[in-house]
């Protein structure tokens, strides 16, 4: 008999976007799952842009990745809609691709090193210079010397994802921390969940090789909306500037090493200055536009820039699966991680593109030897 037809006992601990789609899909594997987070979808979920974009991600030497990444973007159309009709809750997923923008010769060379890699890598980029470019997406700055399209990337509002995973796991979310144990958790409190399997995802703590990135974003109204992403070198700064429902934008690119133990992720004005700054630079109309919210948090980084996804080993009768270290991917990468999270359960055959990833490619050590006292930072 399967895992998956006598069912086992499985707690996720984390509620981000990466911990609620693996639950989900375990659940839908007919499993009985709990998910453990003390404020669930707060965490780096909460600040995310939502783009689904491996190529606009890709560098040189992370081909991997970029593997990775295109295997889950084509997952996500079918995620989504699966999810929107369970859940009734629009997403908000668009299909308009990315725009990568360059102000100056030195930023356009960067730029033409990532076309050449994704040519490379099979995926679809059109190069344009400046003229074709702002006919493109006249928001932009007149000085904008050239860049390219995307056609395949996609976004989503993650804040909009979480919502329906939380409304289609319901009572299965418990709001408490959660500290594995040989043979399941334990709450805050004392109290002990047993379980057969536990998911360890739990952002940007908790998880070894896996340390906090800070990063923060900018949530404005404005009339002039690009209708693509748009990602953008302005003289060497780095910005992107995400188009959502009803005019908002999110501005973002901030990246921070930051130690744990120095308290909540809070925004810094010359961070914050800067992205604006840069924004502006970009996109003109953005001098008029509402500020709606002004958010920080730690992203999960990883030695290299990968996810830590599969078993690691232990001595208890509870099997240990990690799903962290996504970095800026967790929403690109959930549905395929939801994927390879059940198929470990289920002992099936996981994807080909997570094989690279194997939570014990920098050394022996488990979760269960990590502090696990945080499993998702608080809401603004």
């Amino acid at each position: 008999m399967s895992a998956a037809t006598r069912g086992l006992r499985v707690v996720v601990v984390g509620g981000g976007v990466i911990g609620l789609a693996c639950a989900d899909e375990l659940v839908r594997a007919g499993h009985d799952v709990t998910v453990c987070d003390p404020r669930p979808a707060c965490g780096s979920t909460y600040a995310a842009a939502g783009m689904l974009a491996p190529g606009g991600e890709a560098w040189f030497g992370e081909e991997a990745l970029l593997r990775l990444g295109i295997d889950s973007l084509e997952r996500w159309p079918a995620f989504a809609a699966s999810l929107e009709q369970r859940s009734g809750h629009h997403l908000d997923l668009r299909s308009t691709g990315t725009m990568l923008v360059a102000a100056d010769r030195d930023d356009l060379a960067e730029v033409h090193r990532a076309c050449r890699l994704l040519n490379a890598s099979g995926v679809r980029v059109e190069e344009l210079d400046g003229r074709t470019l702002r006919a493109a997406e006249p928001v932009i700055s007149g000085r904008v010397v050239g860049g390219a399209v995307l056609p395949d990337d996609r976004h989503v509002n993650p804040r909009r994802v979480t919502d329906a995973l939380l409304a289609v796991l319901g009572d299965r979310v418990v709001r408490a921390r959660a500290t594995p144990e040989s043979d399941g958790v334990v709450l805050d409190g004392g109290s002990h969940l047993r379980a057969d399997v536990v998911v360890l995802a739990t952002g940007a703590t908790g998880i070894p090789h896996v340390r906090p990135v800070r990063g923060e974003v900018v949530r404005v109204r404005c009339r002039q909306a690009p209708i693509r992403v748009l990602r953008a070198r302005v003289h060497g700064e780095r910005v992107y500037v995400v188009p959502r429902a009803h005019g908002e934008l999110l501005i973002g690119a901030t990246e921070e090493e930051h130690p744990v133990g120095e308290g909540d992720p809070l925004p810094t004005l010359g961070a914050v200055g800067r992205l604006v700054e840069t924004a502006r630079a970009l996109v003109p109309g953005l001098a008029t536009a509402e500020l709606l919210e002004v958010v920080a948090r730690d992203r999960p980084g990883s030695p290299d820039n990968g996810p830590l996804l599969g078993p690691v080993s232990g001595t208890g009768s509870a099997r240990l699966l990690i799903a962290g270290g996504f970095h800026r991917g967790g929403v690109l990468l959930a549905p395929i991680t939801a994927a390879t999270v059940r198929a470990h359960v289920d002992g099936l055959r996981v994807p080909p593109a997570t094989q690279a990833f194997d939570p014990n490619r920098f050394d022996s050590h488990t979760a269960r030897d990590s502090d696990t006292d945080r499993n998702e930072e608080p809401c603004a």
